[in-house]
């Protein structure tokens, strides 16, 4: 097991994680004191342990976001595009061409 010494609103913690997944633990710590820093910013100093709660809450409602749109069924993709009416409609003349020239 590997440790990652990370820092959330300005104090230092040390975390285990399994090796190889120091920068990943890293760039989460990040992500959190981001959020946490922001709720500082706007609310004040109104200890850390609601301001670690209340960032937790929030980056787990984005998540819950997330897995809700990418659970959400996509839309079916259109009968035709634009391009395949293009398509269609030059197929449709080059058609009558090679008609006409058969006929002649």
């Amino acid at each position: 097991m590997a440790q990652v010494a990370v820092t959330l609103n300005g104090r230092d913690y040390v975390v285990t994680c399994d090796d190889g997944q120091q920068e990943h633990v890293t760039r989460l710590a990040r992500s959190v004191d981001d959020k946490v820093r922001t709720l500082a910013n706007g609310l004040g100093q109104i200890g850390e342990a609601r301001l670690l709660a209340m960032a937790s809450i929030l980056l787990a409602d984005e998540i819950d976001d997330l897995k809700t749109a990418a659970a959400a069924p996509s839309p079916p993709p259109p009968a035709t595009s634009e391009a395949d009416e293009v398509l269609d409609g030059l197929a449709g003349r080059l058609e009558m061409i090679a008609a006409r020239l058969e006929s002649t």
